[in-house]
C-alpha cells in the first residue's frame, strides 16, 4: 500500500508540473492524497502554503491535475480525507 501511494505521489507530482505549464486553471481539479512531501499546491490541514506538506500522500494536501486524471490514480481522492 505504501509503495502504491509513493508511486502515485511521484506520478501526481510529475503530472502536476506538466499541468501547471500546459493546462488552464479551469481544466484542472484538486487531487488529494497523492502529493509528495513538499509538492502540494495549496493550503491543507496544518499548513497554509504551497510546498509545505511534510509527508508523502497527505490526505489533506492536494495537487492540481488535469480533469479526470485523479480518478485514475490508486489512493487518490477529489475530497480531503483527513
Amino acid at each position: 500500500m505504501r509503495n502504491t501511494a509513493f508511486v502515485a505521489s511521484a506520478l501526481a507530482a510529475a503530472l502536476s508540473a506538466a499541468a501547471m505549464t500546459s493546462v488552464q486553471a479551469q481544466d484542472t481539479e484538486k487531487c488529494y492524497g497523492v502529493a509528495k512531501a513538499g509538492q502540494n499546491d495549496c493550503k491543507a490541514g496544518a499548513h497554509d502554503c504551497k510546498a509545505q506538506s511534510e509527508v508523502d500522500a497527505d490526505p489533506d494536501s492536494f495537487v492540481l491535475l488535469p480533469v479526470g486524471t485523479c480518478k485514475k490514480i490508486d489512493g487518490a481522492s477529489l475530497q480531503p480525507q483527513g
